[in-house]
């Protein structure tokens, strides 16, 4: 029977692997948030400029009423690809052809000379 250790154990290392799926989402949720946090504040500098800078409360309401769209659309892009790992499959090169084949009924060129 092996005695196994905690700390000295063999570790293992994935280049490849996805991330967690309970990190993804709370990575999309961050996201999420942070757009609607924008958006918040956006709306209320746009109630408080309309008065004082409208040109700029009006910018500021559009990207209130775009963020939601583009928040969404962002928290539901979905996984992120795992990157791609160089292949270890190695394609033997072509080889280029010596010459032609000639048929059977065909002579070689004779020297005239």
């Amino acid at each position: 029977m092996r005695k196994q250790h905690g700390a000295g154990g063999q570790v293992f290392r994935i280049t490849g692997a996805r991330t967690g799926l309970a990190e993804d989402v709370r990575g999309r949720q961050r996201r999420y948030v942070i757009s609607m946090g924008i958006r918040t504040v956006a709306v209320i500098l746009a109630a408080t400029l309309w008065n004082v800078e409208r040109p700029f409360a009006i910018v500021a309401l559009v990207a209130g009423a775009i963020l939601p769209y583009i928040a969404v659309v962002v928290a539901n892009a979905g996984r992120e690809r795992p990157p791609s790992l160089p292949s270890t499959f190695v394609t033997a090169p072509m080889r280029p052809m010596i010459g032609t084949t000639r048929g059977e009924d065909e002579q070689p060129p004779r020297d005239q000379g």
